[in-house]
């Protein structure tokens, strides 16, 4: 079965996403940058890892490291809470830990907590409780408590997250392939998140990886499922209803900060895909 690369979309500033999730359906195999902790609240939660299905008991939890490909199988009458995060929001000059280390410790680490210490498994348990908590009557401080418990959470696992006494051997050269591709695509994203209010052309993004449009063309759709043209718009049209979620601009400057070349392309593009013009989408969000 194929692998296919997720896109996390975080609402918050901390790149933090939390939710619950009581899907008891199947889903394929994915990957994505952001670490990813399951928690099971109820019930049991079937999970492919590493090519071995594992049955994740209430109350257990399971790391996903970057870029490690897992599945959900059917899993009746479960509930899970989930937890993705990226390594990033730990700034590397100011803890003095660098983002290489920290996706080693994740990589090399005994990721279900049925084999953790007890204590390490509890407190860990209860920092997810308190992180899910957050999520349920959010305040002022919401985003102060969460990097707060987050920062307690990498602590706790810097500091006693139990490593594999066998270094695990590179995966078999899918997976590695996986993993290279992942870097490429990474600096795509990150390219396009800084430059996205530029015009981005089909050639100046494929030599940033070193393809040739045509295969670069074949790549991007392979990984994501759409075209880069079509990426670029989606993604530039989540920046417009963020914009206009939150302030009262005039539309030629939504345009302009979302990244579109004219006012003309934007609204034809926003109407296309909302079935509204940015303006009565607007409204439609303030009642007014």
């Amino acid at each position: 079965m194929s692998h296919y690369i997720e896109l996390v979309k975080f609402d918050s500033p901390i790149n933090l996403k939390i939710f619950k999730n009581e899907n008891t359906l199947a889903s394929f195999p994915h990957f994505h940058k952001e670490v990813e902790i399951i928690y099971v609240k109820k019930g049991c939660v079937n999970i492919v890892y590493q090519n071995q299905m594992i049955a994740l008991q209430e109350f257990e939890m399971i790391i996903f490291p970057s870029g490690a490909t897992h599945a959900f199988l059917s899993s009746p009458n479960s509930e899970r809470y989930v937890y993705q995060f990226d390594l990033a929001t730990f700034d590397e000059k100011l803890l003095g830990v660098s983002q290489l280390h920290l996706v080693q410790l994740f990589d090399h680490a005994q990721v279900c907590s049925n084999i953790w210490p007890d204590d390490l498994a509890q407190t860990v348990a209860e920092l997810l409780d308190l992180l899910f908590q957050t999520t349920l009557a959010p305040t002022i401080a919401v985003h102060y408590l969460q990097l707060g418990y987050l920062m307690q959470l990498m602590g706790l696992f810097l500091d006693q997250l139990p490593q594999e006494k066998i270094q695990k051997v590179a995966g078999h050269h899918a997976e590695v392939k996986y993993k290279e591709d992942l870097v490429l695509l990474n600096r795509i994203f990150g390219y396009i998140e800084t430059h996205y209010q530029e015009d981005i052309t089909l050639d100046a993004i494929s030599d940033l990886v070193g393809f040739s449009p045509y295969y670069f063309t074949r790549f991007f759709k392979k990984h994501i499922g759409q075209t880069f043209i079509q990426f670029l718009s989606d993604y530039r049209l989540e920046k417009a209803r963020y914009i206009l979620s939150q302030e009262r601009l005039p539309m030629v400057e939504v345009a302009e900060k979302s990244g579109f070349s004219s006012v003309k392309t934007f609204h034809h593009v926003f109407k296309k895909s909302q079935g509204m013009s940015p303006l009565q989408y607007q409204k439609s969000l303030t009642g007014k």
